[in-house]
Formats: C-alpha cells, sequence, structure tokens
C-alpha cells in the first residue's frame, strides 16, 4: 500500500512539532533536533519537518511505498512518461535507509518516490539532484526558484 509523503521545512522546529501534532492529535514517531516525523493512517500520510537551512514551506512531496517491486514499478512509469528520474540506492536521509527515485513536475515540483528498509542514526546527505530542463520551469529558472 501506498503512502503520501510531504516534507516541509520549518524555521523552528519545537513550534512545529507543537502545530502538527495539535493538528494530527498525536505525536511524531521520530523526534530529532533537526527532523520529526508521522506516520499517520488518517489521513493515510508520512508528514517529515526539518530545519536543514533549505528555504521554509513545502520542500518535496512523494510517494512512500512498502516494497522494491512497488518502487520500480513507479519508477518506471515516469520513465515511460518521458520524465528523466534520479534513482538513489542504499542512501541515507532523514534518519532512514531508503532506495529512491526523484523526478521534478513540469510546474517544477521536486517529488520522491522511495521505499524504506532500516533506521539510520544521522540525518545522512541531502540530496543533490540535477537541474529540472528549462521547460519544467516557465523557461526562466529565476521566475520560479
Amino acid at each position: 500500500m501506498k503512502r503520501l509523503h510531504m516534507h516541509v521545512s520549518v524555521p523552528d522546529i519545537e513550534q512545529a512539532v507543537t502545530f502538527y501534532s495539535t493538528l494530527f492529535d498525536a505525536p511524531p514517531v521520530v523526534v530529532k533536533d533537526d527532523y520529526a516525523k508521522w506516520m499517520l493512517d488518517d489521513p493515510r500520510v508520512n508528514l517529515a519537518i526539518s530545519s536543514r537551512a533549505r528555504a521554509t514551506g513545502i520542500d518535496h512531496v512523494g510517494i512512500q511505498v512498502d516494497a522494491p517491486d512497488e518502487l520500480a514499478a513507479l519508477a518506471t512509469r515516469l520513465k515511460a512518461a518521458g520524465n528523466t528520474t534520479f534513482d538513489q540506492e542504499a542512501t541515507t536521509c532523514c534518519y532512514a535507509n531508503s532506495d529512491k527515485s526523484w523526478v521534478t513536475d513540469t510546474a517544477g515540483v521536486r517529488w520522491e518516490t522511495f521505499f524504506t528498509h532500516g533506521e539510520a542514526t544521522s540525518y545522512g546527505e541531502d540530496e543533490v539532484l540535477p537541474e529540472p530542463a528549462s521547460s519544467a520551469c516557465c523557461g526562466s529558472k529565476a521566475a520560479c526558484c
């Protein structure tokens, strides 16, 4: 079964944890100094927040899968649609070990599809994604970034 994923960059982790815990009426399942995560069933979402020096707001959205074959199917569909994916195997990010496939949609939104196969003791490395083609961003990097 798939789960929607959203990652929000926040200026203050403690304030954001309080807000989202109240909104969802549930505490996060992971809390670190720079990161927190909720794995909710209603709505079925993996919401992560961090203060990792990115611009405040939605950092990326995605789809979390329960098995490697689901990740392969999603990546295959993206490639069949003509999108270039950036694949990562056995990467550490967000205090988890995962296999991932990244793509940037036609509006410039970063999408992450991923299968998590373990926890990690460190945040890991922030992903470095290739710049999207100019057509995915109104033809002007300054207009959308």
